[in-house]
């Protein structure tokens, strides 16, 4: 056995508070950053994801998010319960989670997602940010707390991510300029009253999982914002019924004008997919920038 799985043995054992043994690992597909594995061990069975050439605090970051959901979440969601993490270092990093298995969806499922969902952004916060910052995707996420919405959103998202892009692909003049007009007018754009709601912070349909005991939220990118920014990420690639937008308003209704900022939220995303991926991402960034000028 090598040295890696030592390590994920070890670290099991510890945070166990027993022997663990690795009795096999099956290679799992669907993650486009990170190896994924189902591990059988002599305890039980674990989901496993790891990667080498990634920001050493990964696994962590994204642990501290599953935790904050799980405090969050109601009977109608699931988060998988964090067992260990190790940063990456000599080898891989990883994150150990409590395996959960793929089921089929039932006629509530959709009402479960959007009730539990609503549950979720119930749970409030002080101010805007989190305790730590951490990552969408693999781009990092400025979260030092702040107690406006509006600086926060303009600042430590579009305006932090604007600056990775600068420096990552280069901005031309036009856009630069472009984007420096949008930042002028956010003030006028946001509403200045919003409550600090956590989030998953990008849930797209890849980000949660049908199981036997319903929904599951996985791989988050969790801070208190305006509710409203979880939606930018549900509605940009769809996947979400009619259905579950009716359960999250039964519980906790949107602002009958929230549509109206939906793709200026957005735009953090579609900036995100640019610094990423690269691509058409800029062009579609640039017309919703100018869109709201």
């Amino acid at each position: 056995m090598n040295l890696f799985w030592r390590d994920v043995e070890s670290t099991m054992s510890g945070a166990l508070n027993t022997k663990v043994q690795i009795l096999s690992s099956k290679s799992l597909g669907g993650g486009c950053i990170n190896n994924t594995s189902r591990l059988q061990t002599n305890v039980g069975e674990f989901f496993l994801k790891s990667n080498a050439n990634c920001a050493a605090d990964m696994f962590e970051r994204e642990a501290e998010g599953m935790k904050e959901l799980a405090k969050a979440t109601d009977a109608h969601l699931l988060v998988p319960a964090v067992v260990c993490y190790k940063e990456v270092n000599e080898t891989p990093g990883f994150l150990v989670l409590e395996y959960l298995h793929s089921g089929y969806p039932e006629k509530n499922t959709d009402e479960m997602l959007g009730r539990g969902l609503a549950h979720v952004h119930r749970f409030q916060n002080k101010q805007f940010g989190f305790d730590h910052n951490n990552y969408c995707g693999a781009t990092p996420q400025h979260n030092k707390w702040n107690s406006s919405w509006v600086e926060f959103f303009r600042d430590q998202r579009i305006g932090f991510l604007l600056k990775l892009i600068e420096r990552e692909r280069g901005l031309t003049p036009g856009e630069k300029s472009t984007y420096e007009k949008l930042m002028e007018q956010i003030p006028g754009l946001l509403p200045a009253d919003v409550e600090p709601s956590l989030i998953h912070g990008d849930l797209w349909s890849g980000n949660y999982m049908i199981t036997p005991g319903g929904p599951a939220l996985i791989d988050p990118a969790v801070y208190y914002a305006d509710r409203e920014m979880e939606f930018a990420i549900i509605t940009m690639f769809g996947g979400f019924s009619q259905r579950f937008f009716d359960a999250y308003n039964d519980v906790y209704p949107l602002q009958k004008d929230w549509r109206e900022r939906n793709r200026l939220y957005q735009l953090y995303h579609i900036l995100n997919h640019y610094f990423l991926f690269g691509g058409g991402y800029g062009s579609q960034a640039l017309s919703v920038a100018k869109s709201y000028l």
